[in-house]
């Protein structure tokens, strides 16, 4: 059950209970898919419990998580500049967005992450585990729309595969901010499909069609999953990729951890709606490559809904 949170009285957003899909994993296969085709339709987003990933391995994640965002700034700013992506404060992207956060942002392929010290090896045990389980959540989805099995998970399984782990840490805010106020603004995945796993600490929310927002709780036992623009495109808008957004900690004693898994495509893989999607229904967005919509998605600020620009008119 989502919990209603309190909300800054001069944004006017409006907060309400209601219950977001949790698919329990172990179940029949077809039960599972009809499930998930069902929330990715209704609200774009779910979470998945008995996903078979170790506490273990979740653990140690989280520990060497916060292990290195508790560093000094230099030490944090040297590790980041190790990979071709690295560690950020406050600013969001390349278009001015900022949040009360910081990152570290990894590439996941397998010439990336060298396994050269413990942290390495920890971020590779946890990618191999949680990309395993975004192939099996996407393999469900192809089941339950009828196409083939590996349509979707084959781009993410690709050794060429442009996925990323994105860590985001929250510190408790102590500056005159109050409920309502944004930790990381409002905006829609670009990638196929994300896997979160945050600590127990709250924060994220998601948006309905109608503009409501949805406080979403910490689980221990879950991931959350949402649809990115890829899957919306690919499956010809029946899909939602959802929007979403995190609060700013406002817990005096308190951080919050995020580990964000996006699944992506090969930066020259195509991206079109399957046959068997357009029985019915003319494509709504034209064909392009993820190397072309990840230039336009950077391009442009957090809080646009970008994969408008690739429709057809």
């Amino acid at each position: 059950m989502v919990v209603a949170t309190q909300v800054n009285p001069i944004r006017m957003e409006k907060i309400r209970e209601v219950d977001i899909p949790v698919i329990d994993l172990s179940c029949s296969r077809s039960k599972v898919a009809k499930l998930i085709v069902k929330a990715c339709e209704e609200y774009g987003f779910f979470k998945v419990i008995n996903h078979g990933i170790s506490h273990h391995i979740i653990k140690e994640m989280e520990d060497e998580s916060f292990e290195f965002f508790y560093k000094p700034l230099p030490e944090k700013e040297l590790v980041g500049s190790a990979n071709p992506f690295g560690y950020g404060s406050k600013n969001i992207g390349l278009s001015g967005d900022t949040g009360e956060l910081e990152y570290l942002l990894l590439p996941t392929n397998q010439n990336a992450i060298a396994q050269t010290s413990k942290f390495r090896c920890v971020v590779s045990s946890y990618v191999k585990s949680v990309r395993e389980l975004a192939c099996e959540i996407l393999e469900l989805i192809a089941k339950g729309l009828g196409v083939p099995h590996s349509l979707f998970s084959h781009l993410v399984r690709h050794f060429d595969s442009d996925s990323l782990l994105r860590l985001n840490h929250y510190p408790p805010v102590t500056h005159s901010f109050h409920h309502g106020d944004i930790g990381f603004g409002e905006h829609s995945d670009p990638q196929i499909i994300t896997l979160l796993r945050s600590n127990d600490a709250p924060g994220l929310q998601i948006s309905l069609r109608n503009g409501l927002w949805l406080p979403v709780s910490p689980d221990p036992h879950a991931f959350c999953v949402n649809i990115g623009d890829i899957l919306q495109a690919m499956t010809n808008g029946r899909f939602i990729s959802v929007r979403h957004r995190a609060m700013a900690n406002l817990l005096p004693n308190q951080s919050r951890l995020s580990m964000v898994f996006f699944g992506a495509p090969p930066p020259e893989a195509t991206i079109a709606c399957p046959p068997q999607l357009l029985k019915r229904n003319k494509p709504i967005y034209k064909t392009f490559t993820w190397s072309e919509y990840k230039s336009h998605t950077y391009a442009h600020r957090l809080g646009e809904t970008r994969l408008d620009h690739f429709k057809i008119t």
